[in-house]
C-alpha cells in the first residue's frame, strides 16, 4: 500500500454494461486496500450496480449535464478535491472529459493512472480484410493495469454481489412468489443498443415460446422503453402466465440483481443483462452478432462455450455493434437457427441437474 494514498477517485461515466464490468476489479481493489478510501463517481443509472459494496468504497452518482464544458468539469474537480480530499485518479474512462479532470488533477498534484483500451487491436480485429483474429486483454485486465499503475494491491477477491448474504425473496416479491422446488427460472435479456447486437426478434420469440411450453419453467424478460416493453408484453400474452414482463415491472436494479440471483441461466445478447447476470455468478448463455468475445467484453467468469455465434470471414466488423452490416443482411445474427440456442441452454441446465 502507499504510504501517502488515502483517497483515491474513480471514474467510468460509460453506459451501464462497461461500469457493470469494473465492479469485479473496484471491489477487489478495495477489499485489498483497507485502509484507503475510494470514491466511484460515476451517472445515476449505472450506480445502482454498486450493491453491497466492500466498507471503503463510496459511490458517488453524478448528472453530467450540471458539469458542461471546460468550466463545469473544473467546478467537479474542485468538488470532488475539496470534499474527499483526492490524492490519487483512476480514470477507467479515458474519454475527453476523463481527460480534461486528469489535467486538472496533475495541476494538484494528485496521482493519476488510466486506462489504456488498445484501440489499434480492436482496428486489427474488426477491419474488413486481413484481421488479426487473436484474443485480446479484456476489459476486466486492462481495469486492473490501472490501479497497478498507482501501486495499489488487487488481489481478485470478488466472487458476486451477495456474497455478505443471499437476497431474499422479499426483495422481488412484487415480480413473483418465491421459488418452489424443481421450478426453473430463466432470465432472458433480447435486446441491446445497437442492432448488430440484437437476435431476430422473430427467432427470439420463438425460443420464448418453446421454453414457456415447459412445465415447471417460469421466465422472466428484461428491457427497457416503451417499444421493448411492448415486445415483451406481447408475448406475455401470447405465451402463458409463467413470462413476467420486467420491462413493465420497473423495479430497480438492486431488485433486479437479487431477482437473477436466484435464476438458474439467463439467455442474453452482448449486452449489459450479461455483464449483470456475471455481478450475481449467474451462468450466462449469450448471442454474438457483429460483436465476438475477441475484443475483451466477455462476461465476468463466463464460459467460452456457451456464446453462441457463427464462424464468418467478416466477424467481427465493430467493436460495439453500432456500424452497418457490409452484407447487408446480418446474417451473423440471422444465420443462427433457434434450435441451437435451445441446444446450449439445455445443455447448461442438464449441467445443473435440471
Amino acid at each position: 500500500m502507499s504510504r501517502t494514498m488515502r483517497n483515491v477517485l474513480i471514474t467510468r461515466f460509460s453506459a451501464l454494461g462497461d461500469v457493470a464490468m469494473c465492479v469485479p476489479v473496484v471491489y477487489s481493489v478495495c477489499r485489498s486496500n483497507p485502509g484507503i478510501s475510494f470514491f466511484m463517481v460515476t451517472r445515476k443509472v449505472p450506480a445502482q450496480v454498486f450493491v453491497n459494496a466492500p466498507d471503503n468504497l463510496s459511490v458517488i452518482p453524478v448528472d453530467l449535464g450540471d458539469y458542461k464544458g471546460v468550466g463545469g468539469l473544473w467546478r467537479l474537480h474542485n468538488e470532488l478535491r475539496r470534499k474527499y480530499a483526492i490524492d490519487a485518479f483512476a480514470d477507467l474512462h479515458d474519454v475527453l472529459r476523463s481527460k480534461i479532470l486528469r489535467v486538472f488533477m496533475r495541476l494538484r498534484g494528485v496521482k493519476v493512472a488510466r486506462i489504456h483500451k488498445g484501440r489499434s487491436g480492436k482496428r486489427a480485429l474488426t477491419r474488413s480484410s486481413r484481421k488479426v483474429m487473436l484474443p485480446l486483454t479484456s476489459s476486466r485486465a486492462r481495469y486492473r493495469e490501472v490501479f497497478w499503475r498507482l501501486g495499489l494491491s488487487r488481489d481478485d477477491v470478488f466472487r458476486h454481489l451477495f456474497e455478505s448474504a443471499e437476497p431474499s425473496p422479499e426483495v422481488y416479491a412484487a415480480a413473483t412468489p418465491p421459488k418452489k422446488n424443481g421450478e426453473t427460472w430463466i432470465a432472458i435479456a433480447p435486446f441491446a443498443m445497437h442492432p448488430g447486437k440484437i437476435y431476430p426478434l422473430r427467432l427470439m420469440e420463438q425460443i420464448v415460446a418453446a421454453l414457456a411450453s415447459r412445465d415447471g419453467y417460469r421466465l422472466f424478460l428484461f428491457g427497457a422503453g416503451d417499444s421493448e416493453c411492448a415486445t415483451i408484453a406481447r408475448w406475455c400474452d401470447s405465451y402463458g402466465e409463467n413470462l413476467v414482463n420486467m420491462a413493465e415491472l420497473r423495479l430497480g436494479i438492486p431488485v433486479e440483481l437479487a431477482l437473477l440471483r436466484h435464476c438458474d441461466l439467463m439467455l442474453s445478447m452482448d449486452s449489459a443483462n450479461m455483464h449483470l447476470a456475471s455481478l450475481v455468478s449467474l451462468r450466462v448463455v449469450s448471442i454474438w452478432g457483429a460483436t465476438h468475445p475477441y475484443c475483451g467484453f466477455m462476461g465476468w467468469n463466463q464460459r467460452r462455450e456457451d456464446t453462441v455465434q457463427l464462424d464468418m470471414v467478416c466477424r467481427p466488423c465493430s467493436v460495439y455493434g453500432n456500424k452497418p452490416c457490409m452484407r447487408g443482411d446480418l446474417h451473423c445474427l440471422n444465420g443462427i437457427p433457434p434450435t441451437l440456442v435451445l441446444g446450449r441452454i439445455d445443455s447448461v441446465l442438464s449441467e445443473r441437474g435440471r
